[in-house]
């Protein structure tokens, strides 16, 4: 497993190897030495899958207090995303900035976010499903999120506006500016 990490401490792009034959191919895509040696460690609790069947989907951007905050591993098994994580960890010096990716079933990288970042994406084309590990469980009292296209976060989404499909949510998460961050540095 090859990886990259990014300037934005914490946040790790993770490639598995794919073996191909004329049957198909086998990969390994979750090994704890192999994460480890890249940076990622945790114990993972729980499994998400989402199908998003329309292009212009936005899941985020999300993420949950402590004590029930998540590091996450991300991939994407059929389709294709932009994947974004934002620094939300107050004394950081790259707070309020962010990493973005794109992950797809073709390029199969898969990226850690962990703890301290909003993560959030943006389907690329239909009939897209996004699957990742979760290192705490849902706990709906303690999620959170931020407005996905708030100017000050800079983020370039694939997606007008008028043409993102957002959950009733999402659509009303609060802006970056009145955030009281959560996470420290």
């Amino acid at each position: 497993m090859d990886f990259q990490h990014f300037d934005i401490a914490g946040v790790v792009l993770f490639i598995p190897r794919r073996i191909s034959d004329d049957r198909g191919f086998f990969s390994e895509t979750f090994n704890v030495r192999a994460l480890a040696s890249g940076g990622v460690t945790g114990d993972f609790v729980q499994d998400n899958h989402s199908l998003s069947v329309q292009r212009g989907v936005v899941r985020g951007l999300h993420y949950q207090l402590p004590p029930a905050a998540q590091d996450k591993l991300v991939r994407v098994t059929r389709g294709s995303i932009l994947d974004i994580a934002v620094d939300i960890r107050e004394g950081s010096p790259t707070y309020g900035q962010h990493v973005a990716v794109t992950l797809s079933a073709e390029n199969w990288q898969q990226l850690w976010v962990p703890k301290g970042f909003a993560h959030g994406f943006c389907t690329l084309e239909p009939d897209t499903e996004v699957v990742y590990k979760a290192t705490d469980y849902y706990a709906p009292e303690f999620d959170r999120g931020l407005r996905w296209n708030d100017p000050d976060l800079g983020i370039t989404w694939p997606v007008t506006a008028e043409g993102a499909i957002l959950s009733a949510k999402d659509a009303v998460a609060p802006l970056f500016r009145g955030l009281e961050a959560p996470f420290q540095y």
